[in-house]
């Protein structure tokens, strides 16, 4: 006896396979985690926020304390040819913004309600 009697010589599929039904099997759907978004500087953004420049001696003082260009950038010079740029580090403080728009307020009501010449802060 050989091995060719027990073996048939030809295949026939009894069902069909669907190919759409086989791909979303591999492919589950994504699984959506619950993102909590917690800004631990709110409050201390809306309170900046909500500060109302309404007198012309804590705006110069607003004015003063707040400085119009960044102070941490620099450039290293050796010999006439920098050597070393420093970027302004101020956009990474969380509350830039809203410490930008203080100054910002600030400086229009010492122009439009106090007249003043506000170009000593620019």
């Amino acid at each position: 006896m050989n091995v060719k009697h027990y073996t048939a010589n030809k295949i026939v599929l009894s069902s069909w396979i669907n190919n759409n039904q086989h791909k979303e099997e591999k492919t589950a759907p994504p699984k959506r985690f619950i993102q909590l978004e917690i800004d631990l500087l709110s409050p201390l953004r809306n309170w900046l926020d909500n500060i109302e420049v309404r007198d012309r001696i804590l705006a110069h003082r607003i004015c003063q304390l707040i400085p119009t260009q960044c102070p941490f950038e620099r450039k290293v010079q050796l010999f006439g040819r920098t050597i070393l740029h420093i970027p302004p580090l101020c956009k990474l403080n969380p509350l830039y913004n809203e410490v930008v728009a203080l100054r910002f307020r600030a400086l229009c009501y010492l122009a439009d309600k106090c007249g003043e010449d506000v170009s000593c802060y620019c």
